[in-house]
C-alpha cells in the first residue's frame, strides 16, 4: 500500500557524528583564536572526554592543529577548503541567484549596482507587480550624492575613488540626472557618515518625488564592497522604518551574502 498522501515527507537522515564534528569546527572558526580543550568543550556543552576523539581525528587530517601551548585551532586543510570555496564564489552570480526571492518577498523592485567608470552602475533589476515610474534601468547610473546606492559606495569605497564624482556633482559640473537641485555638501557628508556607521542608507522621496529606497552593501572576504543591493518602491508602499521588516530583511540578505563570500564583520 502506498504512503498516506497526508503524511509529511521524511527528513533525510544524516550522520550525527559528522554534524557534531561540524559544530566543533564552527566553534573553532568563531573563536577567533586558539582554544583550550576545556574551553572548547564548555562552548559546545560537551564533556572533554567526548570531544577529544573528534579533535584527534581532525588533527589526523590536518583540519585542526595544536599550538605549542596545546591549544586547538583550525588547521591547513581547513584553510585549503576555505580558499577553494572563495575561488568558486562570485558576488554578482550569488546575488543574482537570490534576488528574485527577495523581490517577491518584499513586493518591491530590487536593483544590483557595482562601481563602474561613471559611478554606481545598475547591472541587474528584478521587477515586481508594483512597478514604479523612474529612470532606473540596467546600464544606467545612480547619482552618488543623492541616492541611497550612491551614498553606500561613498561610505565604503576609498574616498580617493569616489571624491572626483562627488565634487563634480556637488559643484554642478556633473548635472543632476533628475532635473532637481543638488544636495548640499554638509548634508551629503553627514548622510555618508551615517551610512558608514549603520551599514545602510535610506532616501525618502529623493531624488525622485514619490519614490524611496533602501540600499545596503555586500562585502567579500577582504572586506571590500563588491556591490550594493537596493530596494526601491513607491513611498506610500515601502516601509522605511529602521526597525521595520523591509530594512531588517535587506540587512539580513546582504549580511548572509557577505558571510557566504567569506566576509567576517569587525567586532
Amino acid at each position: 500500500m502506498g504512503a498516506d498522501a497526508t503524511s509529511k515527507p521524511r527528513t533525510p537522515r544524516g550522520v550525527q557524528s559528522v554534524e557534531t564534528g561540524g559544530a566543533i569546527l564552527m566553534a573553532l572558526a568563531q573563536a577567533g583564536g586558539p582554544l583550550k580543550l576545556k574551553d572548547l568543550a564548555e562552548t559546545l556543552g560537551m564533556a572533554a572526554a567526548q570531544l577529544h576523539p573528534y579533535l584527534v581525528s581532525f588533527r589526523n587530517i590536518n583540519m585542526v592543529e595544536q599550538t605549542e601551548t596545546g591549544q586547538y585551532q583550525l588547521g591547513p586543510f581547513a584553510l585549503w577548503l576555505g580558499l577553494t570555496r572563495l575561488r568558486n564564489q562570485n558576488a554578482y552570480r550569488e546575488t543574482l541567484r537570490r534576488v528574485p526571492a527577495l523581490a517577491e518577498e518584499l513586493g518591491l523592485m530590487v536593483a544590483i549596482s557595482v562601481w563602474g567608470l561613471h559611478g554606481p552602475t545598475i547591472v541587474y533589476i528584478e521587477e515586481t507587480a508594483a512597478r514604479i515610474h523612474s529612470n532606473v534601468a540596467v546600464g544606467g547610473t545612480f547619482m552618488l550624492t543623492m541616492t541611497a546606492t550612491g551614498k553606500i559606495f561613498a561610505a565604503f569605497l576609498p574616498r580617493s575613488t569616489t571624491e572626483p564624482l562627488a565634487r563634480a556633482e556637488l559643484q554642478g559640473v556633473e548635472p543632476s540626472l533628475y532635473g532637481i537641485p543638488m544636495v548640499d555638501e554638509a548634508t551629503f557628508r553627514k548622510e555618508v557618515a551615517s551610512a558608514c556607521t549603520k551599514g545602510y542608507s535610506i532616501t525618502r522621496d529623493a531624488p525622485i518625488p514619490g519614490v524611496s529606497a533602501i540600499a545596503a552593501p555586500v562585502f567579500d572576504h577582504t572586506g571590500t564592497i563588491q556591490l550594493s543591493v537596493t530596494v526601491i518602491g513607491p513611498t506610500n508602499f515601502i516601509d522605511l522604518a529602521e526597525d521595520g521588516p523591509c530594512l531588517k530583511r535587506l540587512i539580513e540578505f546582504t549580511k548572509d551574502l557577505s558571510r557566504d563570500l567569506g566576509h567576517i564583520p569587525p567586532a
